[in-house]
């Protein structure tokens, strides 16, 4: 393996996800790309980004992807339509529209196969790779599910976490903050710098971190 990635939320930014795979991070087989989930929901290419990723992998590129809180709410929709409110409230909608449907029961197999498949997180080498973070309160928080998608936090102290360097998403922050904890060796890594947000100063990019030379690379 020569490089290894993680992307952070892609919210159906499709047009950034290709540019920065394609262009620049020129991503080959060689390589791992971890993917920190939220692909879709409030961006208006959702159904882009879940074909391209599908696409990736068909072509044996190493993908691995993660589960976002939003993949969650959709199979929560799924099991019961009386989810979909709460789903509607985080940009539903625009996947709905996306994967031209009305309901997530009309979507074809393909795509439920692959929601169904994302991990919770994973480990390799140093790296833990979680959409949000872990519960540092419980003797193994790798059973803790429900943080892995909600809850995030700057540091941990649980013996099974605290030797390990933490990449995730979920809580947008600014590219400038993104770039202040490689300066300073930070144990968490947080990569989501709001690529959907892009009205917001300092935000609105999706950006790609190569972990062993701490590079960053956005969109």
């Amino acid at each position: 393996m020569k490089r290894l990635f993680a992307i952070g939320d892609i919210h159906g930014c499709f047009d950034s996800l290709l540019e920065l795979v394609e262009n620049q991070i020129q991503l080959d087989k060689n390589d791992k790309l971890v993917l920190l989930g939220d692909y879709i929901d409030r961006g208006n290419k959702s159904k882009e980004v879940i074909d391209y990723i599908i696409d990736l992998q068909e072509k044996d590129f190493d993908i691995i992807s993660l589960i976002g809180n939003h993949e969650m709410l959709l199979l929560e929709t799924l099991e019961d339509e009386k989810n979909k409110s709460k789903w509607i409230q985080n940009g539903a909608a625009e996947t709905l529209k996306s994967f031209e449907i009305k309901s997530i029961k009309e979507i074809s197999q393909k795509y439920l196969d692959f929601f169904k498949s994302l991990q919770n997180y994973y480990s390799f080498e140093e790296f833990l790779f979680v959409h949000a973070g872990f519960n540092d309160k419980v003797v193994n928080p790798f059973q803790d599910t429900y943080s892995m998608i909600w809850k995030s936090q700057a540091t941990y102290s649980n013996p099974l976490l605290s030797d390990k360097i933490i990449v995730h998403g979920h809580r947008p922050i600014t590219i400038k903050h993104c770039k202040k904890q490689l300066d300073e060796n930070a144990q968490v890594i947080n990569i989501d710098t709001g690529c959907v947000y892009k009205e917001k100063v300092g935000y609105g990019k999706l950006t790609a971190i190569e972990l062993y030379s701490k590079m960053l690379f956005s969109i």
